[in-house]
């Protein structure tokens, strides 16, 4: 029993050691399963389109409470089984859209559970378009889209030690964009929206 507890006592010394102070830095990549819409008026869409995405994520904390977390991400976006119309003669034709984008968010990040290693975030995102196009005649849509995705990202998560100075991160985390697809757009607004369930490591610095 005494050799049990001295276990379990330096179990917990350990785990403790992981806690985050004010000024601490941690650095990682994460990848992630996107599931991927638009939202037009009232009206969400209903036909995901699966992707994924990949990037780097950097949290600095000013407590063992609060930090400020960014990413740089590669984030595949769209929606599946939209329409596109001919202006010419008015037939549409059903067709899926694949947006891709490079998305900075950066979120106030609140740790909490006895150990802090629980987290919820929220703020804001910028989305980078890199490409766009349709899959029913593999056409390029860049020069109608926005350049840029702005919106808000919020996302809950843990993280796990499991080396000295390192965890493995699951979350899962969502987009709601504010900002138009189209440039010029004559009906409703098309609003991106995505959620993902990532993971990943980071590492102390």
């Amino acid at each position: 029993m005494r050799k049990l507890f001295t276990v379990l006592l330096l179990a917990g010394t350990c785990f403790t050691a992981f806690a985050q102070e004010k000024g601490s830095f941690e650095f990682g990549f994460n990848v992630g399963y996107n599931a991927a819409t638009v939202t037009s008026g009232s009206m969400t869409n209903t036909s995901y389109r699966s992707g994924f995405n990949v990037g780097a994520v950097g949290d600095y904390f000013f407590s063992d409470r609060w930090s400020i977390k960014a990413k740089l991400t590669y984030d595949q976006k769209g929606w599946d089984k939209g329409y596109i119309t001919n202006t010419d003669n008015g037939q549409s034709f059903a067709t899926n859209y694949r947006l891709d984008y490079l998305t900075i968010p950066v979120m106030a990040n609140w740790h909490f559970g006895k150990k802090r290693n629980w987290y919820l975030n929220f703020g804001p995102y910028a989305g980078i378009l890199l490409s766009a196009k349709e899959t029913a005649f593999n056409m390029d849509l860049k020069e109608f889209s926005n350049n840029t995705d702005f919106g808000l990202a919020f996302g809950i998560g843990v993280k796990i030690p499991i080396a000295k100075r390192v965890k493995i991160i699951f979350e899962a985390d969502s987009q709601s964009g504010i900002t138009d697809f189209l440039k010029e757009n004559q009906g409703q607004t098309i609003r991106s929206a995505r959620s993902s369930l990532n993971t990943g490591l980071v590492f102390d610095f």
